[in-house]
Formats: C-alpha cells, structure tokens, sequence
C-alpha cells in the first residue's frame, strides 16, 4: 500500500507535465493556424481589392466630366466628391448605337447560353447512360471538336452563313457561339452526368419513369453544379466576345464589344461615351458571376471529392 501510495505522486507528475506540453503543443498550433488564416485572408483581400481596381476606376471616371478626365486621374474623386456626375450615363441613353448594342449584345447572349445548355445537358445525359450505335466514337468525335481553333472556322461558316442568308444577323452570331461552345458543354456534363450512381437510374425506371422524365426529374436536379457553370463560362464567353461579333455582325447587329471599339475608332475623345459604355459592359459579366459564384464552384469541384 505504502509503495503504491508513493507512486501515485509521480505517475501523478508525469501525468501532469506530459498534460502541460499537450496543452502547450495545442495553443502553439492553434496561434500560428490563427496566425497563418489572418494572414491568407488579408492576402486574399488584397488581391481581390486590386484586381477590381480597373473596374472601380472605370466606374469613377464614367461619374466624371471629360473636362475633369483630361485634366487629372480618377482618384481624384476622392478629394473632390462635388465633382461628380451622371452626365455621361444621360449621354449614353441618348447614343442609339450604343443602346441598341447593348440590346443586341442580351439577344446574343442569352439565347447562345440556353441552347448551349439545353442542348448540352441532353447531349450529355445521352453520351452517359443511352446505349445507342457508334456512342463511344461519336463522343470521341465531340471530344476532337474541342481542340479546333476558332479562327480556322471563321472563313468557311462564314461562307456558309452568307449562302444560308444568315450571315450579318443576330441569328448568325448565335449559331457560331452555339456550335463552337456545345463541345465543351457536352464533355463536360457527359461526364458529370456519368458520376450519378446506376443504382438511382435503374430505380427511378423501376417506377415507371421514361427518359425524358429520367433526365427533368432525377438527372437535371443533381446536375445543377455543372449546369450553372457551364451557364457562366458561356455567358461570360458570349458577352466578351469580340472577334466572332466583329466578324458575324453588320451595323444592325453588333454587340456592345463592337460598338465600343467603333466607337474608339471614330471618335478618340469620345470618352465621355466610351467610359460609361465600358463599365456596363464590364460590370454585367461581375454581376452575373458574383450572383452564381457559389454554383459555379460546386460545379467546377463536382467530381473532385467522393
């Protein structure tokens, strides 16, 4: 009893000190884990602050006279306040070209993203679990598209176009974004579409449901990640465009993109115009983006984690 009694006192200490360094490990990790996430959150900050520095200072000069543009820089916003104006916006409104590409560059877009889409997403489902003749060259065929340059199609579709009577048209600028965006769109909801477990397919045809209802009521859901991503990249795509747009496109049907830079071509000081018009163009994409940010990182991590 007495040895025992001793020995408690020790096994006591020991269990003491290795429970001081414990704690003494634990608190360290935790401050440099603190240390280290306030420092990556400030570097993050940092980026993001500077990276929308272009669009903040397009947003302050459009809110400036041209007068105040030529004479000094936008930041000089900030120490005269009283300066600003909407002028320039009130400018624009009364710019029909650059109204009427700015309703022709949502013409574009929004039908060249829905299709896209749409079009995609059945493309897809069917490359995943619809057995048909040649499926698996026919994906390869698609898969091939991915790698054609842009510019080499310009001139034949191009040719095609002006034989079909399309060419010039919003229509024509909405089929070449289609055609050339639907590979892409088709590879990669193929492949999501083809992570979705049998198991839920075969129960759902089970219970009676056809494939069109299979794809609207099971696939369509669970693909949604993929979708809304697939949806940014190709409206942000669609909206940016330039060259497909200056080359598709005549005085009646050009987007904003190419409105602007006939804009810059023709009248160099115009920038009382070209300022507001630049930062309506930039900042739709942002919205659009920031609006769908979180479905777009589902969509572009789907897959990466089991």
């Amino acid at each position: 009893m007495t040895a025992d009694a001793g020995s408690l006192p020790g096994k006591a200490a020991r269990s003491s000190g290795s429970g001081s360094v414990t704690a003494k490990r634990s608190f360290g990790s935790r401050l440099v884990e603190g240390v280290s996430g306030g420092i990556v959150r400030v570097f993050l900050v940092l980026v993001g602050l500077f990276w929308l520095v272009p669009t903040i200072g397009l947003l302050l000069s459009s809110l400036r006279s041209p007068e105040d543009i030529a004479a000094s820089g936008w930041w000089k916003v900030f120490t005269e306040p009283s300066r600003i104006t909407f002028d320039s916006y009130s400018k624009l409104l009364q710019n029909e070209d650059i109204t009427s590409s700015l309703l022709n560059t949502v013409w574009i877009t929004v039908p060249a993203t829905v299709l896209v889409v749409v079009i995609g997403s059945l493309a897809g489902y069917a490359f995943a679990w619809m057995e048909f003749p040649g499926r698996d060259w026919w994906f390869l065929g698609v898969v091939g598209l991915l790698v054609v340059p842009v510019q080499v199609a310009l001139i034949p579709i191009a040719e095609l176009f002006g034989a079909i009577g399309v060419f010039g048209s919003v229509l024509g600028v909405v089929l070449f974004h289609v055609g050339f965006g639907l590979p892409f769109a088709v590879f990669l909801l193929r492949n999501f579409f083809a992570e979705i477990p049998r198991e839920l397919l075969e129960a759902a045809r089970l219970d009676g449901a056809g494939e069109l209802r299979l794809f609207f009521r099971v696939v369509m859901p669970l693909g949604a990640p993929a979708i809304a991503a697939l949806g940014i990249f190709q409206f942000l795509w669609v909206w940016n465009d330039l060259l497909v747009a200056l080359i598709f496109s005549d005085s009646g049907s050009q987007p904003i993109t190419v409105a602007l830079q006939t804009q810059v071509r023709q009248f160099g000081n115009n920038i009382d115009v070209l300022a507001p018009g630049a930062f309506i163009s930039m900042v739709v994409p942002l919205v659009v983006f920031f609006a769908f940010q979180r479905q777009f990182v589902s969509g572009v991590m789907a897959g990466a984690v089991k």
